[in-house]
């Protein structure tokens, strides 16, 4: 069970953070992240983060490199992406996202996942 928190309606330019508990089985999860969809498009993974010992892996879709960041708060099981400089076409549905598979990041975009959250609107106005 995941549950999300954040989102809403944000004007164009602007920051908006959007949080993801993981609430059963924390234990299970390796790998933690963030799908979205927006209308008539295919769901695009955007970011995703593992932690390996001491160091930690990020993932993040071409379309949001530089403006999102992804990190793991200090609960295990929880993480916040950060939403910088939105732009329209950022509008969609975010769902969370865990796996307990361990791949590379690249990977996780096409690996099957254990749990979905049940989705937040990110609107940005222009």
């Amino acid at each position: 069970q995941l549950v999300e928190s954040g989102g809403g309606l944000v004007q164009a330019g602007e920051s908006r953070n959007i949080s993801c508990v993981v609430s059963r089985e924390v234990w299970r999860v390796n790998c933690m992240g963030w799908f979205r969809q927006a209308p008539g498009k295919e769901r695009e993974l955007v970011a995703a983060i593992r932690r390996n010992g001491d160091v930690w892996f990020t993932y993040y879709a071409d379309s949001v490199k530089g403006r999102f960041t992804i990190s793991s708060g200090t609960a295990r099981g929880t993480q916040v992406l950060q939403m910088t400089n939105l732009r329209a076409d950022d509008t969609a549905m975010y769902y969370c996202v865990t796996w307990n598979a361990v791949v590379s990041m690249e990977e996780y975009a096409t690996t099957r996942y254990n749990s979905l959250g049940q989705g937040i609107r990110v609107t940005v106005s222009s």
